[in-house]
């Protein structure tokens, strides 16, 4: 039998990249014979990340949709050759001898390349990451062999099937705090504080916490911190934190998000599908700020199943940092002067059952692949 070779479909964000790279990991141990390619976007935090972790990828013109004429001129130039690259990518595979099968992680990225595979008949499986699915999603549902949703979805359309988050093994923590603590150079025996905007960083929470620490030094009284800023702001929180004597790291973007977790108490971070998931694998409270343009505010919903459970909480990003510090920055406050509140949420998530929507989504892949296979 041809060993399948698996087309993930899918970029722009860390946000499609890091779950395609956990459903690979669970391919490889299911089936050793089984090889996987990304097919991405062309913009270079795509390539940072995988080339990080050594995965094959082709990076693709597409572009978002959108009704300004410039951003539409923009789609409509890199949909052709993005499908064409798809295309080539399905019969490059076949001409290995290999059995393609298409995951499609949502996004700009991987409708045109769902678009050649409906063309060439190659089964196509949907990974929906966001509780309010987009339209690319909602189109790529309506040609797949197999739909799963790590988020969930209300009302859930026919056919869907949940799973629990997706998590890669490189944002997975296995040992204790103190010695996570001690390998990135912190106090081992001191609490952190976990700061991310996901991938691309958040200036918004990082002016939180720059404001946090200026105008109340004594909330972090005792803590340490990590805070992975993006491109921006970078050398203004190195210097705050400093001049407040608060220990912290503060990277513009770690690969070392085990270790990140491993060593946090507590964490703020945007509620990205991705950081939603890490969240629930590595059992850390966490006060989310969901991404506030998007004018369905679908961040909000991904936290949804964590919030109810009273394993985490979500507060609205009021961009401006006096109005974040009125909310989030009261509610940050609390939780880092509340150990037993976190304790709670500790117990809350673990009470959610582990993350191990990868291996779900995997097996899935290989009886699509299977079927096909057959046929």
């Amino acid at each position: 039998m041809r060993e399948p070779c698996v087309i993930f479909a899918g970029g722009g964000t860390g946000g499609h990249l890091f779950p395609g790279l956990a459903v690979a990991e669970s391919l490889v141990r299911m089936r050793p014979g089984a090889s996987s390619l990304f097919a991405c976007s062309d913009r270079p935090l795509d390539a940072e990340i995988l080339s990080r972790a050594g995965a094959s990828f082709e990076p693709l013109p597409a572009k978002p949709v959108s009704l300004r004429p410039r951003g539409l001129w923009r789609f409509l130039r890199g949909w052709g050759p993005s499908v064409r690259r798809g295309t080539a990518l399905i019969r490059a595979a076949r001409s290995t001898g290999c059995s393609p099968v298409v995951a499609a992680m949502g996004g700009y990225a991987a409708a045109p390349v769902v678009m050649a595979a409906r063309a060439e008949r190659c089964p196509v499986v949907l990974v929906n990451l966001d509780a309010r699915p987009g339209k690319a999603n909602r189109w790529i549902a309506r040609h797949t062999a197999r739909t799963f949703t790590a988020a969930s979805v209300e009302p859930m359309p026919e056919g869907w099937e949940w799973v629990r988050p997706i998590v890669r093994d490189a944002a997975r923590a296995s040992g204790p705090r103190a010695g996570y603590r001690r390998g990135l150079g912190l106090d081992p025996d001191l609490p952190v504080l976990m700061v991310t905007g996901g991938s691309q960083g958040a200036r918004s929470i990082n002016a939180l916490m720059r404001t946090l620490v200026e105008s109340r030094p004594d909330a972090l009284r005792g803590w340490q911190v990590l805070h992975q800023t993006g491109e921006h702001d970078n050398a203004v929180l190195i210097a705050a934190y400093e001049a407040r004597g608060v220990r912290a790291i503060v990277q513009r973007f770690s690969d070392r998000m085990a270790e990140w977790w491993g060593g946090a108490e507590l964490a703020v971070s945007r509620a990205g599908a991705g950081s939603v998931a890490e969240c629930w694998a590595n059992s850390v409270p966490t006060l989310f700020l969901p991404y506030p343009y998007h004018r369905d505010e679908h961040q909000r919903f991904n936290a949804r199943a964590l919030e109810r459970a009273g394993a985490a909480e979500v507060v609205r990003d009021r961009i401006e940092p006096g109005a974040n510090m009125a909310d989030a920055g009261e509610a940050l406050t609390r939780l880092l002067g509340d150990a037993p509140a976190r304790n709670r949420m500790v117990q809350a998530i673990r009470g959610l059952g582990p993350a191990d929507g990868a291996e779900r989504v995997a097996e899935g892949i290989l009886e699509v692949w299977s079927r096909a296979s057959v046929t």
